[in-house]
């Protein structure tokens, strides 16, 4: 693999020396942009012997007129760790400030991004920096957390650069996930459909589709081919490889996905779908014109208990389960009724969970009724935990 390591100004710095040892032990090439203030703590001799390499530390080289271009070592690299990454640069790649190469060069990269952090443990656990992390991750990109130990300040506690040999664990793992639904079929349904009521008005729901994107970004970065059923969301597909079907209504999203169902090795419901639909629709607005309205409505077509009734065994269903009360029971009796493999269970009664937030807090219950807790996190960490749990499962099959 093609790898940049990007040093950033701490004592950290000397560890990326083995760092360097190691990828290139493993048959890597290397590259390694440097800070100014990086090079007080290891020189850019002893990093350019190990990487077989020149050491970039700044956009020009007045010694022999190159010009290191950002642009072209973003598009060069298969991957980007900065190690160590301190709060300083967090700060700045979290805000896309671009002072220095190492910057330029992260702004520009289009490969997966690694950062160890390292520093004091109260720069480590303040709030702006937590905040920072967490915006890089949410932002697609892999923390490698701080060990626990002592640090340079004499203080001990959480701020510690990860080791070397635990950094290239991190990254190897990432990319060997890449294959982990190589030739598998993934379907997904996602967001809210519409039923529309005259042509300006509508019945919908609170649903924005991020899980569903989330989920289906993680397959597809893991090798999967994978196509969304898609009503109306309020975000994009991140991966360019994922294919999107557009199904406003219940009836239209039942079509589609039974369209694509019986290719499919994986189906993900989930989507929002309305209940009910109106009898009849006007084909003219409404007039406001008595003091009551009657929209008489009836039952869509429950699209995963339909599909459930024809899924094969070799097929994996995940249902969802957005529950007020008796969230537990009612889940189970959903996955036994559609016929899922697992279903996930959200619950309104936990803050920060459910429809619009960019978090969310599961359980995964199994039909052994095995149930998997899980805190609150992000949406793009909770699609990592179902797929995972996806893989176990298909893996104990």
């Amino acid at each position: 693999m093609k790898i940049i390591v990007g040093i950033t100004g701490g004592i950290a710095a000397y560890k990326t020396a083995s760092l360097v040892r190691l990828l290139i032990k493993q048959g890597d090439e290397v590259k390694i942009v440097m800070t100014d203030f990086a090079k007080k703590f290891i020189t850019p001799l002893t990093l350019a012997t190990l990487s077989k390499n020149p050491v970039l530390t700044a956009f020009y080289n007045p010694e022999n007129g190159d010009w290191n271009s950002h642009v072209d070592l973003g598009l060069w690299a298969d991957a980007y760790i900065i190690a160590p990454a301190t709060a300083n640069t967090l700060a700045k790649m979290a805000n896309g400030i671009a002072d220095n190469l190492l910057l330029t060069v992260y702004l520009s990269a289009k490969c997966p991004v690694f950062f160890a952090p390292a520093m004091d443990l109260d720069m480590y656990r303040h709030e702006a920096t937590q905040k920072n992390i967490q915006t890089l991750i949410n932002r697609g990109h892999t923390c490698i957390e701080a060990s626990s130990g002592e640090l340079a300040s004499g203080l001990h506690g959480k701020g510690r650069m990860q080791e070397p040999e635990i950094i290239v664990e991190e990254m190897n793992k990432y990319f060997s996930k890449k294959n982990d639904f190589k030739n598998k079929t993934v379907l997904i349904t996602a967001g809210a459909t519409q039923e529309t009521i005259d042509p300006v008005r509508f019945i919908t729901n609170h649903s924005s589709g991020k899980m569903g994107y989330s989920i289906a970004d993680e397959f597809a970065s893991r090798g999967a081919n994978v196509t969304i059923v898609s009503g109306k969301v309020s975000v994009e597909k991140q991966n360019s490889d994922i294919k999107i079907v557009k199904a406003l209504s219940a009836k239209e999203m039942f079509e589609a996905t039974e369209k694509h169902f019986s290719k499919a090795d994986i189906i993900i419901y989930t989507a929002a779908v309305s209940d009910y639909t109106p009898v009849n629709k006007s084909d003219t607005k409404i007039k406001k014109n008595s003091d009551i309205l009657n929209i008489e409505l009836k039952k869509t077509k429950d699209i995963a208990k339909e599909l459930g009734r024809i899924k094969t065994d070799n097929q994996f269903a995940v249902g969802f389960a957005l529950e007020t009360d008796n969230e537990i029971e009612n889940a189970k009796i959903k996955l036994a009724k559609k016929n899922f493999d697992v279903i996930v269970l959200n619950s309104l009664q936990d803050k920060g969970a459910g429809f619009q937030h960019d978090t969310n807090k599961i359980s995964i219950i199994d039909k052994k009724g095995i149930i998997k807790k899980f805190d609150l996190k992000t949406k793009k960490e909770v699609a990592k935990d179902i797929v995972d749990e996806v893989l176990e499962k298909l893996s104990d099959i």
